[in-house]
């Protein structure tokens, strides 16, 4: 068993001679980490030192390091010193175990407006970058379709009817839920606060409109771009961990091809059709509140409607459908795209997949009503 590590000093002239003895390894602990220590007092004053290492009779990494440690700590105070009598493993230790000093970079205190302007800053271009690579990847998109269109052959209608499956079909169920409470929630309001006026039958009048024009198509896009959109990133950004895109590029297929546009086509096909289902829904439940909560009878409440409305009402908001289903698929695909190499970075783009999808549907269905509000429609 290897003996505790020692050190002992020998004067030579203006140097000075440091022996090392016994187990410089991590199983010595304290005792090695005092004797590297004593190194460094014990040439103290001395213009050279010399380590000795011929009667250490076992070294390791941290032995090494701290061996290096007070060699590094000798020069920094001006005594030279170097190695002597070490065997070929030892040497090899000392080189990959090598002492380094990380400068660490000192903290400058920013005035908390200064920093403030800089977090907008960074948020402006960031959004302003994004904006940049929605945009390039759009064009590599349309440019894919449009090939797509003219060699029909390649369309892969299995894929895209699958996913139109996922998004569509399967999200029906929590999509009419989800619109007929709100219908229901919106007639009981509505109700509630014209009873006062006595004009409870406008509240059909306001289900009607708000439900067509605004809350279907919102509520579903929205619905869509946490359930789907997340959906789509996450199965983006796991093929890239594993590896998988690179794979499609290394067959000579384009990933655009293969994953974006029957993710993109579904979507642009499930979207509107659950608006539409959602409009039911909406329109179901205002009929079953006000029936209920306000005494207006299936037959009131559908005459009210029919007067309330017409088919642009209607047009309009299942008219907002295909862009609402283009902005979420063309973030969620960019952010799946952005995903490296670790789960950290992957529920990070899922999350901003789902943040960015839900307010750029409220951006855009903002668009849409500034822009029938000029046309005064």
């Amino acid at each position: 068993m290897p003996s505790a590590p020692s050190t002992t000093s020998e004067k030579t002239g203006d140097g000075v001679r440091l022996l090392l003895a016994g187990d410089w390894s991590v199983l010595a602990g304290q005792q090695a980490e005092t004797q590297a220590d004593e190194l460094v007092r014990a040439a103290s004053g001395a213009k050279h030192a010399t380590i000795d290492l011929g009667g250490v009779e076992h070294l390791d990494m941290a032995g090494a390091w701290l061996i290096d440690r007070s060699k590094a700590q000798l020069s920094a105070e001006g005594i030279e010193a170097d190695y002597s009598r070490m065997q070929p493993e030892h040497k090899l230790l000392l080189e990959e175990a090598h002492y380094r000093v990380f400068e660490t970079t000192k903290r400058v205190h920013v005035a908390p407006l200064i920093a403030l302007l800089s977090d907008i800053g960074e948020s402006v271009y960031g959004a302003g970058r994004d904006l940049i690579d929605g945009v390039g990847f759009l064009g590599r998109v349309v440019t894919m379709a449009a090939w797509l269109a003219v060699h029909p052959a390649r369309w892969r209608v299995t894929s895209t009817l699958f996913h139109f499956e996922a998004f569509g079909f399967r999200s029906v169920p929590i999509i009419v839920l989800i619109n007929f409470l709100v219908g229901a929630i919106v007639a009981q309001q509505g109700i509630f606060q014209l009873q006062r006026f006595g004009a409870t039958p406008f509240a059909v009048n306001l289900i009607g409109i708000l439900v067509l024009r605004e809350l279907g198509v919102l509520l579903t896009s929205i619905m869509i771009a946490g359930r789907s959109g997340s959906a789509i990133t996450a199965e983006i950004g796991s093929m890239k961990m594993r590896e998988e895109i690179d794979a499609l590029k290394v067959m000579a297929l384009d990933p655009i091809e293969v994953l974006i546009v029957p993710r993109l086509f579904a979507l642009l096909v499930a979207l509107p059709i659950l608006t539409f289902l959602a409009d039911l829904a909406a329109l179901f439940g205002g009929l079953c509140v006000a029936w209920v909560y306000g005494g207006i009878n299936p037959e009131v409440y559908f005459e009210r409607l029919q007067a309330a409305i017409d088919f642009s009402i209607f047009m309009i908001g299942i008219a907002k459908a295909p862009f609402m289903a283009l902005v979420i698929g063309l973030i969620a695909s960019v952010e799946g795209f952005a995903v490296q190499g670790s789960a950290e970075s992957l529920g990070s783009h899922v999350t901003n997949s789902v943040v960015k999808s839900i307010f750029m549907v409220i951006v855009v269905d903002g668009m849409f009503a500034m822009f029938f509000a000029a046309i005064r429609n």
